[in-house]
Protein backbone atom coordinates (compact mmCIF):
# COMPACT_ATOMS: atom_id res chain seq x y z
CA UNK A 1 0.00 0.00 0.00
CA UNK A 2 2.83 2.41 0.87
CA UNK A 3 4.21 2.09 -2.67
CA UNK A 4 1.00 3.45 -4.16
CA UNK A 5 1.08 7.15 -5.14
CA UNK A 6 -0.52 9.44 -2.57
CA UNK A 7 -3.51 10.32 -4.73
CA UNK A 8 -4.44 6.65 -5.14
CA UNK A 9 -4.21 6.12 -1.40
CA UNK A 10 -6.46 9.15 -0.86
CA UNK A 11 -8.98 7.85 -3.40
CA UNK A 12 -9.02 4.47 -1.64
CA UNK A 13 -9.46 6.25 1.70
CA UNK A 14 -12.45 8.16 0.31
CA UNK A 15 -14.14 4.95 -0.89
CA UNK A 16 -13.44 3.12 2.38
CA UNK A 17 -14.55 6.17 4.38
CA UNK A 18 -17.85 6.34 2.51
CA UNK A 19 -18.49 2.65 3.17
CA UNK A 20 -17.45 2.85 6.84
CA UNK A 21 -19.56 5.94 7.51
CA UNK A 22 -22.61 4.46 5.81
CA UNK A 23 -22.32 1.17 7.71
CA UNK A 24 -21.52 2.69 11.11
CA UNK A 25 -23.83 5.68 11.23
CA UNK A 26 -23.76 7.80 14.38
CA UNK A 27 -24.86 5.14 16.87
CA UNK A 28 -22.72 2.03 16.21
CA UNK A 29 -20.17 1.50 18.98
CA UNK A 30 -17.47 -0.87 20.16
CA UNK A 31 -16.50 -1.12 23.85
CA UNK A 32 -18.68 1.91 24.54
CA UNK A 33 -16.94 4.13 21.98
CA UNK A 34 -18.93 5.12 18.89
CA UNK A 35 -17.29 4.77 15.52
CA UNK A 36 -18.48 8.30 14.76
CA UNK A 37 -16.37 9.71 17.59
CA UNK A 38 -13.33 7.81 16.24
CA UNK A 39 -13.93 9.23 12.74
CA UNK A 40 -14.29 12.71 14.25
CA UNK A 41 -11.08 12.35 16.27
CA UNK A 42 -9.01 11.20 13.28
CA UNK A 43 -10.38 13.90 10.97
CA UNK A 44 -9.95 16.69 13.52
CA UNK A 45 -6.38 15.62 14.26
CA UNK A 46 -5.51 15.87 10.56
CA UNK A 47 -7.13 19.30 10.22
CA UNK A 48 -5.21 20.50 13.29
CA UNK A 49 -1.97 19.30 11.69
CA UNK A 50 -2.75 21.33 8.56
CA UNK A 51 -3.54 24.41 10.66
CA UNK A 52 -0.22 23.96 12.50
CA UNK A 53 1.65 24.47 9.20
CA UNK A 54 0.00 27.71 8.14
CA UNK A 55 1.98 30.48 9.85
CA UNK A 56 5.59 29.23 9.45
CA UNK A 57 4.93 27.94 5.94
CA UNK A 58 3.28 31.05 4.54
CA UNK A 59 5.82 33.43 6.13
CA UNK A 60 8.92 31.52 5.03
CA UNK A 61 7.63 30.78 1.52
CA UNK A 62 6.64 34.38 0.76
CA UNK A 63 9.85 35.83 2.20
CA UNK A 64 11.98 33.43 0.15
CA UNK A 65 9.89 33.97 -2.96
CA UNK A 66 10.05 37.76 -2.78
CA UNK A 67 13.74 37.80 -1.86
CA UNK A 68 14.57 35.37 -4.67
CA UNK A 69 12.74 37.42 -7.29
CA UNK A 70 13.84 40.79 -5.98
CA UNK A 71 17.51 40.01 -5.73
CA UNK A 72 20.18 39.45 -8.36
CA UNK A 73 18.71 41.83 -10.94
CA UNK A 74 15.95 39.41 -11.93
CA UNK A 75 13.30 42.11 -11.88
CA UNK A 76 14.42 43.64 -15.14
CA UNK A 77 12.39 44.01 -18.30
CA UNK A 78 11.81 40.26 -18.74
CA UNK A 79 10.90 39.71 -15.10
CA UNK A 80 8.57 42.70 -15.00
CA UNK A 81 6.58 41.51 -18.01
CA UNK A 82 6.40 37.98 -16.62
CA UNK A 83 5.19 38.98 -13.18
CA UNK A 84 2.67 41.45 -14.63
CA UNK A 85 1.20 38.71 -16.83
CA UNK A 86 1.03 36.21 -13.98
CA UNK A 87 -0.70 38.72 -11.70
CA UNK A 88 -3.15 39.60 -14.48
CA UNK A 89 -4.13 36.03 -15.35
CA UNK A 90 -4.48 34.99 -11.71
CA UNK A 91 -6.70 38.01 -10.98
CA UNK A 92 -8.83 37.26 -14.05
CA UNK A 93 -9.18 33.63 -12.97
CA UNK A 94 -10.20 34.58 -9.43
CA UNK A 95 -12.80 37.07 -10.67
CA UNK A 96 -14.27 34.47 -13.07
CA UNK A 97 -14.55 32.03 -10.18
CA UNK A 98 -16.07 34.70 -7.92
CA UNK A 99 -18.73 35.66 -10.47
CA UNK A 100 -19.67 32.05 -11.26
CA UNK A 101 -19.89 30.90 -7.64
CA UNK A 102 -22.13 33.89 -6.85
CA UNK A 103 -24.38 33.03 -9.81
CA UNK A 104 -24.59 29.26 -9.24
CA UNK A 105 -24.48 29.33 -5.41
CA UNK A 106 -23.46 25.68 -4.94
CA UNK A 107 -23.64 26.08 -1.16
CA UNK A 108 -27.41 26.64 -1.32
CA UNK A 109 -29.72 23.63 -1.79
CA UNK A 110 -33.45 24.22 -2.37
CA UNK A 111 -33.09 27.75 -1.09
CA UNK A 112 -31.45 26.66 2.16
CA UNK A 113 -27.79 26.70 3.21
CA UNK A 114 -26.14 23.26 2.90
CA UNK A 115 -24.55 23.42 6.37
CA UNK A 116 -26.49 20.48 7.80
CA UNK A 117 -26.17 18.43 4.60
CA UNK A 118 -22.39 18.85 4.76
CA UNK A 119 -22.28 18.13 8.52
CA UNK A 120 -20.64 21.48 9.29
CA UNK A 121 -20.83 21.73 13.05
CA UNK A 122 -20.16 25.42 13.72
CA UNK A 123 -23.38 27.44 14.04
CA UNK A 124 -24.20 30.06 11.43
CA UNK A 125 -24.43 32.78 14.09
CA UNK A 126 -20.97 31.98 15.47
CA UNK A 127 -19.46 31.98 11.98
CA UNK A 128 -21.19 35.24 11.07
CA UNK A 129 -19.80 36.86 14.22
CA UNK A 130 -16.31 35.55 13.38
CA UNK A 131 -16.50 36.90 9.83
CA UNK A 132 -17.77 40.23 11.12
CA UNK A 133 -14.96 40.46 13.68
CA UNK A 134 -12.42 39.59 11.01
CA UNK A 135 -13.51 42.13 8.43
CA UNK A 136 -15.35 44.71 10.45
CA UNK A 137 -18.73 46.05 9.40
CA UNK A 138 -20.26 49.06 7.81
CA UNK A 139 -19.79 50.29 4.26
CA UNK A 140 -16.63 52.17 3.46
CA UNK A 141 -15.38 51.76 7.01
CA UNK A 142 -15.13 48.05 6.37
CA UNK A 143 -12.71 48.53 3.49
CA UNK A 144 -10.66 50.92 5.63
CA UNK A 145 -10.47 48.32 8.40
CA UNK A 146 -9.41 45.77 5.82
CA UNK A 147 -6.37 47.80 4.85
CA UNK A 148 -5.73 48.59 8.50
CA UNK A 149 -5.56 44.85 9.24
CA UNK A 150 -2.78 44.54 6.67
CA UNK A 151 -0.47 46.47 9.02
CA UNK A 152 -0.77 44.78 12.43
CA UNK A 153 0.68 46.63 15.44
CA UNK A 154 2.10 43.37 16.80
CA UNK A 155 3.27 40.78 14.27
CA UNK A 156 3.60 38.06 16.93
CA UNK A 157 0.02 38.61 18.07
CA UNK A 158 -1.09 38.60 14.41
CA UNK A 159 0.55 35.20 13.99
CA UNK A 160 -1.04 33.85 17.18
CA UNK A 161 -4.50 35.08 16.14
CA UNK A 162 -4.17 33.92 12.54
CA UNK A 163 -4.40 37.41 10.98
CA UNK A 164 -3.21 36.25 7.59
CA UNK A 165 -3.36 39.55 5.72
CA UNK A 166 -1.01 41.17 8.22
CA UNK A 167 1.40 38.23 8.05
CA UNK A 168 1.36 38.23 4.25
CA UNK A 169 2.03 41.98 4.06
CA UNK A 170 4.84 41.75 6.60
CA UNK A 171 6.39 38.80 4.75
CA UNK A 172 6.35 40.65 1.42
CA UNK A 173 7.94 43.76 2.94
CA UNK A 174 10.51 41.70 4.87
CA UNK A 175 11.48 39.70 1.79
CA UNK A 176 11.87 42.82 -0.31
CA UNK A 177 14.05 44.71 2.17
CA UNK A 178 16.08 41.60 2.91
CA UNK A 179 17.67 42.20 -0.50
CA UNK A 180 18.53 45.81 0.39
CA UNK A 181 20.92 45.19 3.29
CA UNK A 182 24.61 44.28 3.11
CA UNK A 183 25.38 41.07 1.22
CA UNK A 184 26.73 39.26 4.28
CA UNK A 185 23.60 40.03 6.32
CA UNK A 186 21.28 39.36 3.39
CA UNK A 187 22.85 35.97 2.69
CA UNK A 188 22.61 34.97 6.35
CA UNK A 189 18.94 35.92 6.48
CA UNK A 190 18.22 34.17 3.19
CA UNK A 191 19.87 30.96 4.42
CA UNK A 192 17.79 31.10 7.61
CA UNK A 193 14.44 31.56 5.86
CA UNK A 194 15.37 29.14 3.09
CA UNK A 195 16.26 26.56 5.74
CA UNK A 196 12.99 27.19 7.58
CA UNK A 197 11.06 26.82 4.33
CA UNK A 198 12.88 23.56 3.54
CA UNK A 199 12.03 22.22 7.00
CA UNK A 200 8.37 23.25 6.59
CA UNK A 201 8.28 21.49 3.23
CA UNK A 202 9.51 18.30 4.90
CA UNK A 203 6.96 18.64 7.71
CA UNK A 204 4.22 19.29 5.16
CA UNK A 205 5.22 16.18 3.22
CA UNK A 206 5.17 14.23 6.48
CA UNK A 207 1.70 15.51 7.40
CA UNK A 208 0.41 14.78 3.89
CA UNK A 209 1.66 11.21 4.21
CA UNK A 210 -1.12 10.81 6.78
CA UNK A 211 -3.67 12.41 4.46
CA UNK A 212 -5.36 9.09 3.58
CA UNK A 213 -6.05 8.46 7.27
CA UNK A 214 -7.29 12.01 7.80
CA UNK A 215 -9.44 11.93 4.67
CA UNK A 216 -10.91 8.59 5.77
CA UNK A 217 -11.95 10.13 9.09
CA UNK A 218 -13.39 13.28 7.53
CA UNK A 219 -15.36 11.46 4.83
CA UNK A 220 -16.60 8.73 7.18
CA UNK A 221 -17.73 11.33 9.72
CA UNK A 222 -19.71 13.26 7.08
CA UNK A 223 -21.37 10.16 5.61
CA UNK A 224 -22.14 8.78 9.09
CA UNK A 225 -23.90 12.00 10.03
CA UNK A 226 -25.71 12.91 6.80
CA UNK A 227 -25.70 9.78 4.63
CA UNK A 228 -25.31 10.70 0.97
CA UNK A 229 -27.12 14.04 1.22
CA UNK A 230 -23.76 15.84 1.02
CA UNK A 231 -23.18 14.58 -2.52
CA UNK A 232 -25.51 17.05 -4.24
CA UNK A 233 -23.91 20.35 -3.11
CA UNK A 234 -20.43 18.88 -3.61
CA UNK A 235 -21.26 17.82 -7.18
CA UNK A 236 -22.63 21.30 -7.96
CA UNK A 237 -19.52 22.85 -6.37
CA UNK A 238 -17.24 20.65 -8.48
CA UNK A 239 -19.12 21.50 -11.68
CA UNK A 240 -18.89 25.20 -10.77
CA UNK A 241 -15.10 24.94 -10.39
CA UNK A 242 -14.75 23.02 -13.67
CA UNK A 243 -16.98 25.53 -15.45
CA UNK A 244 -14.95 28.47 -14.16
CA UNK A 245 -11.69 26.78 -15.15
CA UNK A 246 -13.10 26.15 -18.64
CA UNK A 247 -14.13 29.80 -19.01
CA UNK A 248 -10.64 30.91 -18.00
CA UNK A 249 -8.99 28.45 -20.39
CA UNK A 250 -11.29 29.14 -23.34
CA UNK A 251 -11.94 32.88 -22.99
CA UNK A 252 -9.58 34.94 -20.82
CA UNK A 253 -6.26 33.26 -21.69
CA UNK A 254 -7.01 33.07 -25.46
CA UNK A 255 -8.12 36.72 -25.34
CA UNK A 256 -4.75 37.76 -23.92
CA UNK A 257 -2.85 35.62 -26.43
CA UNK A 258 -4.85 37.05 -29.33
CA UNK A 259 -4.77 40.72 -28.28
CA UNK A 260 -1.35 41.06 -26.64
CA UNK A 261 0.75 38.49 -28.51
CA UNK A 262 -1.22 38.73 -31.78
CA UNK A 263 -0.97 34.92 -31.95
CA UNK A 264 -3.40 32.05 -32.49
CA UNK A 265 -4.87 30.50 -29.32
CA UNK A 266 -5.48 27.27 -31.28
CA UNK A 267 -1.77 27.08 -32.09
CA UNK A 268 -1.02 27.57 -28.39
CA UNK A 269 -3.30 24.69 -27.41
CA UNK A 270 -1.65 22.42 -29.97
CA UNK A 271 1.88 23.36 -28.88
CA UNK A 272 1.08 23.00 -25.17
CA UNK A 273 -0.86 19.72 -25.52
CA UNK A 274 1.89 17.38 -24.17
CA UNK A 275 2.43 19.62 -21.15
CA UNK A 276 -1.31 19.95 -20.48
CA UNK A 277 -1.82 16.18 -20.61
CA UNK A 278 1.16 15.59 -18.33
CA UNK A 279 -0.09 18.21 -15.87
CA UNK A 280 -3.57 16.69 -15.85
CA UNK A 281 -2.25 13.19 -15.18
CA UNK A 282 0.33 14.12 -12.54
CA UNK A 283 -1.41 17.14 -10.91
CA UNK A 284 2.07 18.61 -10.41
CA UNK A 285 3.35 21.81 -12.03
CA UNK A 286 6.90 21.10 -10.92
CA UNK A 287 6.94 17.56 -12.33
CA UNK A 288 5.56 18.89 -15.61
CA UNK A 289 8.20 21.63 -15.97
CA UNK A 290 10.64 19.71 -18.26
CA UNK A 291 7.76 18.77 -20.59
CA UNK A 292 6.49 22.35 -20.57
CA UNK A 293 9.90 23.78 -21.49
CA UNK A 294 10.38 21.24 -24.28
CA UNK A 295 6.91 21.94 -25.69
CA UNK A 296 7.39 25.70 -25.68
CA UNK A 297 10.86 25.59 -27.23
CA UNK A 298 10.37 22.85 -29.83
CA UNK A 299 6.64 23.10 -30.59
CA UNK A 300 5.94 26.81 -29.99
CA UNK A 301 9.28 28.29 -31.06
CA UNK A 302 9.95 30.19 -27.83
CA UNK A 303 13.65 30.84 -27.23
CA UNK A 304 15.51 29.08 -24.44
CA UNK A 305 16.37 32.50 -22.98
CA UNK A 306 12.68 33.25 -22.44
CA UNK A 307 11.45 29.78 -21.53
CA UNK A 308 14.24 29.12 -19.04
CA UNK A 309 13.22 32.21 -17.07
CA UNK A 310 9.45 32.41 -17.55
CA UNK A 311 8.48 28.76 -17.10
CA UNK A 312 10.42 27.86 -13.91
CA UNK A 313 9.14 31.10 -12.37
CA UNK A 314 5.63 30.20 -13.48
CA UNK A 315 5.87 26.73 -11.97
CA UNK A 316 6.52 28.48 -8.66
CA UNK A 317 4.33 31.59 -8.67
CA UNK A 318 1.74 31.29 -11.46
CA UNK A 319 -1.14 29.27 -10.07
CA UNK A 320 -4.20 30.87 -11.67
CA UNK A 321 -6.17 27.61 -11.67
CA UNK A 322 -5.34 27.06 -8.02
CA UNK A 323 -6.23 30.67 -7.14
CA UNK A 324 -9.61 30.27 -8.86
CA UNK A 325 -10.28 27.07 -6.93
CA UNK A 326 -9.35 28.64 -3.60
CA UNK A 327 -11.75 31.52 -4.18
CA UNK A 328 -14.67 29.30 -5.21
CA UNK A 329 -14.03 26.94 -2.28
CA UNK A 330 -14.07 29.77 0.27
CA UNK A 331 -17.27 31.22 -1.20
CA UNK A 332 -18.89 27.76 -1.28
CA UNK A 333 -18.20 27.25 2.41
CA UNK A 334 -19.53 30.73 3.23
CA UNK A 335 -22.72 29.98 1.29
CA UNK A 336 -23.10 26.65 3.08
CA UNK A 337 -23.18 28.58 6.36
CA UNK A 338 -25.83 30.91 4.94
CA UNK A 339 -23.59 33.98 4.93
CA UNK A 340 -24.04 36.92 2.58
CA UNK A 341 -20.45 38.12 2.25
CA UNK A 342 -20.03 41.85 1.70
CA UNK A 343 -17.83 43.39 -0.98
CA UNK A 344 -15.10 43.98 1.61
CA UNK A 345 -14.97 40.31 2.68
CA UNK A 346 -15.04 39.12 -0.93
CA UNK A 347 -12.20 41.55 -1.67
CA UNK A 348 -10.22 39.92 1.16
CA UNK A 349 -10.84 36.52 -0.45
CA UNK A 350 -9.65 37.78 -3.86
CA UNK A 351 -6.46 39.35 -2.47
CA UNK A 352 -5.66 36.41 -0.20
CA UNK A 353 -6.30 33.88 -2.97
CA UNK A 354 -3.96 35.83 -5.27
CA UNK A 355 -1.13 36.01 -2.73
CA UNK A 356 -1.45 32.53 -1.25
CA UNK A 357 -1.57 30.92 -4.69
CA UNK A 358 1.93 32.36 -5.10
CA UNK A 359 3.17 31.77 -1.57
CA UNK A 360 2.49 28.05 -1.20
CA UNK A 361 2.62 26.97 -4.83
CA UNK A 362 5.55 24.58 -4.49
CA UNK A 363 4.27 22.30 -1.74
CA UNK A 364 2.36 19.02 -2.11
CA UNK A 365 -1.43 19.54 -2.02
CA UNK A 366 -0.78 23.26 -1.72
CA UNK A 367 -4.41 24.23 -2.17
CA UNK A 368 -5.38 22.62 1.15
CA UNK A 369 -3.08 24.88 3.14
CA UNK A 370 -3.96 27.87 0.94
CA UNK A 371 -7.69 27.41 1.46
CA UNK A 372 -7.09 27.11 5.21
CA UNK A 373 -5.25 30.46 5.07
CA UNK A 374 -8.13 32.12 3.19
CA UNK A 375 -10.75 30.77 5.58
CA UNK A 376 -8.74 32.00 8.56
CA UNK A 377 -8.28 35.41 6.91
CA UNK A 378 -12.02 36.02 6.62
CA UNK A 379 -13.06 34.27 9.83
CA UNK A 380 -14.57 31.07 8.38
CA UNK A 381 -13.96 27.75 10.22
CA UNK A 382 -10.85 26.03 8.85
CA UNK A 383 -12.38 22.66 9.71
CA UNK A 384 -14.86 23.10 6.85
CA UNK A 385 -12.21 22.20 4.25
CA UNK A 386 -12.81 18.56 5.18
CA UNK A 387 -15.87 18.47 2.91
CA UNK A 388 -13.75 19.37 -0.13
CA UNK A 389 -11.73 16.14 -0.15
CA UNK A 390 -14.27 13.95 -1.93
CA UNK A 391 -13.79 15.41 -5.42
CA UNK A 392 -10.47 17.12 -4.81
CA UNK A 393 -8.33 14.80 -6.94
CA UNK A 394 -10.12 15.44 -10.24
CA UNK A 395 -10.29 19.16 -9.48
CA UNK A 396 -6.59 19.16 -8.63
CA UNK A 397 -5.79 17.58 -12.00
CA UNK A 398 -7.93 20.15 -13.84
CA UNK A 399 -6.58 23.22 -12.06
CA UNK A 400 -2.97 22.05 -12.53
CA UNK A 401 -3.57 21.82 -16.28
CA UNK A 402 -4.90 25.39 -16.23
CA UNK A 403 -1.83 26.51 -14.28
CA UNK A 404 0.38 25.07 -17.02
CA UNK A 405 -1.73 26.65 -19.78
CA UNK A 406 -1.18 30.01 -18.09
CA UNK A 407 2.58 29.39 -17.98
CA UNK A 408 2.65 28.52 -21.69
CA UNK A 409 0.57 31.56 -22.63
CA UNK A 410 2.95 33.78 -20.64
CA UNK A 411 5.98 32.31 -22.39
CA UNK A 412 4.40 33.03 -25.79
CA UNK A 413 3.33 36.57 -24.86
CA UNK A 414 6.69 37.52 -23.33
CA UNK A 415 8.54 36.04 -26.32
CA UNK A 416 6.37 38.08 -28.69
CA UNK A 417 6.86 41.26 -26.66
CA UNK A 418 10.61 40.63 -26.70
CA UNK A 419 10.49 40.61 -30.51
CA UNK A 420 11.17 36.92 -31.07
CA UNK A 421 10.34 35.66 -34.56
CA UNK A 422 8.44 32.50 -35.47
CA UNK A 423 6.63 32.04 -32.15
CA UNK A 424 3.62 29.75 -32.71
CA UNK A 425 4.39 29.72 -36.41
CA UNK A 426 4.24 26.40 -38.34
CA UNK A 427 7.35 24.27 -37.84
CA UNK A 428 8.47 24.85 -41.45
CA UNK A 429 8.20 28.61 -41.01
CA UNK A 430 10.50 28.52 -37.99
CA UNK A 431 13.20 26.56 -39.76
Amino acid sequence: MSKLPLHWRILIAIVVGIAAGWLAGEEAALFGVTFYSVFDFVGTLFINALKMLIVPLIVSSIIIGVAGIGGGGNLGRLGGKTLLFYATTSTMAILIGLVLVNLVQPGIVNGEPARELLALEESTRAVAESVGASAGSGGGGQLARLFMSMVPPNIVMAAAEGQMLGLIFFSIVFGYFMTKVENEQSEAMYRFWDGLFAVMMRITAWVMAFAPIGVFGLVARTVAQTGFDAARPLVVFSLTVLGALALHALISIPLLVKTVAKASPIALYKAAAPALLTAFSTASSSATLPITMEAMEKRAGVSNRTSSFVLPLGATVNMNGTALYECVAAMFIAQAYGLELSFGVQFVIVVTALVTSIGVAGIPSASLVAIAIILAAVGLPVEAIGVLFVFDRILDMARTAINILGDCACAVIVAKLEGEEGVLAPAGARA
